[in-house]
């Protein structure tokens, strides 16, 4: 296998045409096999293949800083940078992150995986070389997804008022996670799919061509008028109105015309973007007919197939958002969701489906989709924001000023709260409580279960002022009409005199287990199921405030989380009367490497073994 033979990126310049052709299939073959087994990036890489080649033939990394918005697309870049031996453990503790990664490799220079940040470090880096005198390349590869978020413009605006020496590579797939959501995206595409356009710039070239004497020079001279005509509606005037230049587009899987490209644009003294057209999924079968995402993001599957290995029957907490979301908008005709750009992945398809004018999705755009849903509702709409829980971060400015100050109705809707997992410490959703418990008037909502999840969705809505409702990846605890709390109020879930457990969402569970663990040490313990972290529930402070020990669990940040929180009320409650002695459990103030998420929050103590010692060693002094 000529795959075997690419140990770093001087090997591939060594390759012809028709080997690179070769070497491409075989890198797909190859990515293919290794996202099937445990999971991770599929269709963005497979697209990114010809790309990848073409830029480590033509730019010398990492001397020239090559740089991916996201890292979706840097499968192929790992594999000709020598790090292909490790695929086995993608994704997976200890092994290679699934973006990039700059304790992998000197090829990695950014561990960005929240998109539109690239062309931000690369204005930084260019302006570091150039300030240092030295003589280096910066390209920053681009996906037309990523350029629906803001930061990606104020980017390019700096850049262009700057002259940075950049090349930005914009890779046009049509798609982010689901179709691109732009009309910058729509004028790429405006002309190279018009069927009108193409049939008669092909007739005009031909009859031109067959002129005696002169269809050499007429030819040309039309080709000159055809881009002329496509600078007036084509991206060219977009980004040169800005102060960046524009070549393309390019085919971004013929990589001949990809290396000729990219070394014209390394030779301009200036901003300057390749245009380069792909295709998602490219080269398998079932990742190019997956109309959602073209198998964007995958768990292990079958590859002859495409399809997901046999599992469990299971519900997850996304299925039930999703199924409640529904039957909500049916009771509710003002309620309105906004997603951005991940419609498929945050469960709002079927309302889409059966009501197409009540979600909107306004691209990796989280910033706007807050605001948006500020205004949404001072005009007398219920808007639901439904974002990662890691996402959110991106827009707390937004939900603290725009929605909290005008105490607008907006619902949160958080998913993937807490650990998550494999895709590492940019993923955990573990800052959400921290910064929605600093919004004056936000509440807090945090569900142990998939009844819970339905009850909180719908109590959110009636209420005057804004509230999150976060909840975690995976499969969704199951439980009976009588494990089900209501309103603001918390739920008592086991009664003891010992100890009191305060848990938070999906960590009730846990601390059920922890009881269990202590009631065999003739330990009796009370387990409360927090429900809502913000307001607290007056019955419960109370209760918590009678035993010799509070314990408060919570997935998310233990310093500034609903532990130091709860800590404060039960503090507050009576100044005659010694508050009991806390134990506050939680995620540490660090950035937390990939793994399973039930290994995880076992390292860090946060399972029912883990809360058990933990309380006993506070029992006893230890």
């Amino acid at each position: 296998m000529l795959l075997d033979q690419i140990t770093s990126p001087r090997d591939l310049r060594a390759l012809d045409a028709a080997q690179l052709a070769a070497l491409a299939q075989e890198v797909r073959t190859f990515i293919v096999r290794a996202v099937s087994r445990g999971g991770g990036h599929l269709g963005s890489n497979l697209g990114a293949v010809e790309l990848t080649f073409a830029l480590h033939r033509v730019f010398d990394s990492p001397r020239d800083v090559i740089l991916w918005d996201t890292g979706h697309q840097a499968y192929v870049h790992k594999i000709v940078t020598g790090r292909r031996d490790r695929f086995d453990s993608l994704k997976q503790a200890d092994g290679l992150s699934g973006y990039p990664s700059r304790a992998e490799s000197e090829h990695d220079w950014v561990e960005n995986s929240h998109a539109s940040t690239i062309l931000s470090y690369a204005h930084g880096l260019a302006t570091a070389h150039a300030t240092r005198g030295e003589d280096r390349t910066v390209v920053a590869v681009v996906g037309d997804g990523a350029m629906t978020g803001g930061m990606a413009y104020e980017a390019l605006n700096n850049l262009g008022h700057s002259g940075r020496r950049v090349v930005i590579v914009l890779n046009d797939n049509g798609r982010s996670y689901a179709p691109t959501v732009s009309r910058l995206g729509e004028n790429l595409a405006m002309l190279r799919l018009n069927p009108a356009w193409v049939s008669a710039s092909r007739r005009i070239e031909q009859t031109v061509r067959d002129v005696p004497g002169v269809g050499d020079l007429a030819v040309q001279a039309w080709q000159g008028t055809k881009a002329a005509f496509r600078e007036m509606l084509e991206p060219p005037t977009f980004f040169e109105a800005l102060g960046v230049r524009y070549t393309g587009p390019i085919d971004g899987h013929d990589v001949g015309k990809l290396e000729q490209a990219l070394t014209h644009a390394a030779a301009y003294d200036g901003p300057i973007v390749v245009h380069v057209q792909t295709q998602k999924g490219r080269g398998y079968e079932p990742a190019e007919l997956d109309v959602e995402k073209c198998l964007h993001d995958v768990s292990a599957f079958d590859p002859e197939t495409g399809l997901p290995r046999a599992a469990g029957e299971t519900t997850t907490y996304t299925q039930v958002f999703s199924d409640t979301m529904v039957q909500l908008a049916e009771r509710h005709p003002e309620l309105v969701a906004i997603t951005a750009a991940m419609p498929g992945s945050t469960g709002l398809l079927p309302l889409a489906e059966r009501y197409p004018d009540r979600v909107l999705d306004v691209g990796i755009a989280e910033q706007h989709a807050v605001t948006a849903a500020a205004g949404m509702a001072m005009g007398g709409l219920r808007p639901v924001v439904a974002v990662y829980s890691t996402f959110f971060t991106r827009a707390f400015d937004q939900a603290n000023l725009d929605v909290g100050l005008h105490g607008q109705p907006v619902v949160f809707a958080l998913d993937r709260a807490g650990i998550t997992g494999d895709d590492g410490a940019s993923h955990h959703g573990v800052l959400d409580i921290a910064l929605c418990l600093r919004i004056p008037g936000m509440t807090v909502f945090a569900p142990s279960s998939d009844r819970e999840l339905a009850q909180m969705l719908g109590d959110a809505l009636t209420l005057d002022g804004p509230a999150v409702v976060r909840f975690p990846k995976g499969t969704a605890r199951e439980a009976g009409p009588d494990e089900v709390g209501s309103g603001l109020h918390a739920r008592r879930v086991r009664e003891g005199a010992d100890v009191c457990l305060l848990a938070v969402g999906k960590m009730v569970e846990a601390a059920e287990e922890a009881a269990e663990h202590l009631a065999s040490e003739d330990v009796a313990a009370t387990v409360w199921d927090v429900r809502v972290v913000k307001p607290l529930d007056q019955r419960m402070l109370a209760d918590a405030a009678r035993h010799p020990l509070v314990v408060t669990v919570e997935d998310g940040m233990r310093v500034g989380g609903a532990g130091s929180a709860i800590a404060d009320a039960v503090a507050g409650l009576d100044e005659r009367r010694e508050a009991p002695r806390f134990l506050l459990l939680g995620t540490p103030d660090a950035y937390i490497a990939q793994g399973k998420p039930a290994r995880i929050l076992t390292n860090l103590g946060l399972d029912g073994a883990g809360i058990a010692t933990a309380t006993r060693k506070a029992l006893s002094g230890a």
